[in-house]
């Protein structure tokens, strides 16, 4: 289940991602002397968003499990609710220090810069490598399926579930790359406004999973979760 929902975070919330990877997703070098090879141009970069959203499954399956065994699994999982909540309600409440934030801008600054120097490389190899880099740019999108992938049983299941977010988000991205003005229409605008909608009821499913009701699919009772794996 841990793997499907990482599905639908990505699919339901890729309208998001129109907002902040459109222009570069209409930015991309896609060979324009072939269909096939614009479609697999555009494949090949959101695969590779695909590759890194599953390597930070991967550093923070082990985070999750770290969490699981020492039993604040559940805390982790209320908590990361009422952020999401809060983000939505009271936006701009939850402020990171300033030193932190020198960091985080310095790592984009460089993203950026290598991002911008693949994009003048016109080879449809080189689009997977942006789809990588692509990857690790801030989104709040993807901060919400890492606390997703922590809250999952296995490091396996962490894994899969970031990988099957960024399938999610891959119709959307690949139309934008071949359908400029999709992001451009006023039917798009009004569907952006469901996200915050669609991130408070996120944040309540955290809430009830943390709290462990036995109920099936959206509190399952993670220690009886727990003793299957």
């Amino acid at each position: 289940m841990g793997i499907l929902e990482g599905f639908v975070i990505g699919f339901f919330g890729s309208l998001h991602c129109v907002g902040m990877c459109g222009p570069l997703a209409l930015a991309l070098p896609l060979p324009t002397n072939s269909v096939w090879q614009k479609v697999l141009g555009a494949l090949l970069y959101n695969i590779g968003r695909a590759v890194t959203y599953s390597l930070l499954g991967l550093i923070f399956g082990f985070v999750g499990v770290g969490l699981k065994h020492s039993g604040i699994q559940e805390i982790v999982s209320i908590l990361c609710g009422v952020v999401m909540i809060l983000s939505v309600i009271l936006p701009g409440i939850i402020k990171l220090p300033k030193s932190s934030n020198k960091i985080s801008n310095s790592i984009y600054s460089s993203l950026k810069k290598k991002i911008g120097d693949s994009l003048n490389r016109r080879k449809v190899g080189n689009l997977f490598i942006i789809g990588i880099l692509n990857g690790f740019l801030p989104c709040g999108l993807v901060y919400v399926a890492i606390s997703k992938a922590v809250l999952s049983l296995t490091i396996q299941e962490s894994v899969l579930s970031m990988f099957f977010f960024g399938l999610g988000t891959l119709p959307m991205m690949f139309a934008v790359a071949f359908f400029s003005d999709i992001i451009k229409s006023k039917y798009l605008h009004k569907l952006k406004a469901f996200i915050p909608v669609f991130i408070i009821i996120l944040g309540i499913i955290f809430i009830l999973r943390g709290m462990n009701l036995d109920i099936p699919f959206i509190s399952p009772d993670m220690s009886k979760a727990a003793c299957c794996h």
